[in-house]
């Protein structure tokens, strides 16, 4: 199901609707059944550990994060991790008692998270010790990111803001309009050398100066149509990526893209409806659409190499490149490996019975997996001999 969120002033009863659910698939149709797979390809479990509550049976944006060896992972009722990510070995582990909602992000000896109650928080990526906590104009739903000195947070009333990555005091602010209706969720921005590219509730793909907030070019990825705002839900909730010269972003009841990232023109656009998200290698790029169907698309034309249904209605992440293979994992809790050369269904494991409601982590040859509940483990493909 594709959960709402109410953001007119004062509609709380509609907000009360969604508070505390997990999106997943639509429940007014069937799951598709899991098939034996003949032949898998094995996922060899390295290590597993179990953090805390993990969402809490709410939905919110947290995953794990990797620097320089560790592995940074946080839950719900405030707990955050720091652990080895080659063997689960835990470093640190700190209550930060605030009611965590997005993050971490890692970078520059910090790590950052956010809150429901309209926190940025950052801690020694070294021992987790307090840095500094600000407040911002709203619930943080999005990752935040770093980029020079810079900490970029894109917030649920549509703002997105610069922060000093040192004392976290703003340097710059910019509103956008929040439609009555969205679903809930923020993207969260793609940043590179100074540029973030950030996508908004309306349909529009943005880039800015990291260093000042200048806005460099703004354009519509989906424009609202329809009689009802349920129909005029155009939201990017999956965050865009940059790859190369180009960002690639999705929109809900809109399109897939391809922009250049120096003048925003369009490359290549399809039809498409996405709330999960995409993931992108070096020649082709994986959406999940909103009937859980995995494609696979050029990244230089956007044409089609295949399309996998046989997960139909599954609820799945979006997809991350994995070797030769494609990861996406699902509401009842499956990790999938998915074929990038034909989308055929290559492995399967179980990690958590509540679901899975974050998109894999790949860094290197190993795959990262937070369910729904707390259970996170490390992956690795086991060749056959």
């Amino acid at each position: 199901m594709l959960w709402l969120a109410g953001l007119l002033a004062g509609c709380s009863t509609m907000s009360s609707w969604y508070e505390g659910v997990l999106g997943g698939e639509d429940n007014s149709a069937p799951l598709a059944p899991l098939t034996k797979i003949e032949k898998p390809v094995s996922l060899a479990r390295v290590w597993s550990d179990s953090i805390g509550v993990g969402h809490d049976e709410q939905f919110v944006n947290l995953a794990p994060a990797v620097d320089d060896g560790r592995l940074y992972i946080a839950d719900r009722k405030g707990r955050v991790v720091a652990l080895d990510a080659a063997t689960g070995k835990e470093f640190w582990s700190v209550q930060t008692g605030a009611v965590l909602s997005a993050g971490p992000a890692v970078g520059s000896g910090q790590v950052l998270l956010g809150s429901s109650d309209a926190e940025v928080i950052a801690l020694d990526s070294g021992d987790g010790s307090l840095r500094w906590k600000v407040e911002v104009s709203s619930e943080v739903l999005s990752q935040p990111r770093l980029d020079l000195d810079r900490v970029i947070v894109q917030t649920a009333d549509g703002s997105i803001a610069g922060l000093d990555a040192e004392n976290g005091e703003q340097v710059w602010v910019i509103d956008r309009t929040v439609p009555v209706l969205t679903l809930r969720g923020t993207s969260s921005p793609a940043v590179k050398h100074g540029l973030v590219i950030a996508g908004f509730s309306n349909g529009k793909l943005a880039a800015f100066s990291a260093e000042k907030g200048f806005i460099a070019w703004e354009k519509s990825i989906a424009i609202p149509q329809g009689r009802s705002e349920l129909e005029r839900i155009v939201d990017i909730d999956g965050s865009p990526v940059i790859a190369g010269d180009a960002a690639y972003v999705a929109t809900y009841q809109g399109r897939i893209a391809r922009i250049d990232i120096q003048d925003g023109n369009t490359s290549w656009e399809r039809d498409m409806s996405s709330s999960a998200g995409l993931g992108v290698d070096y020649s082709q790029v994986y959406v999940t659409d909103d009937n859980s169907h995995v494609w696979a698309l050029s990244r230089s034309n956007g044409a089609s190499a295949w399309k996998l249904e046989a997960l139909e209605n599954r609820g799945l992440t979006a997809p991350a490149p994995f070797d030769d293979y494609v990861v996406v994992a699902d509401t009842e809790g499956y990790v999938h490996l998915l074929s990038r050369y034909d989308g055929h269904i290559a492995g399967r494991i179980e990690l958590d019975s509540k679901g899975i409601n974050t998109p894999p982590l790949v860094v290197g040859d190993m795959l990262y997996v937070y369910g729904n509940s707390g259970k996170l483990a490390a992956f690795s493909i086991q060749e056959s001999r």
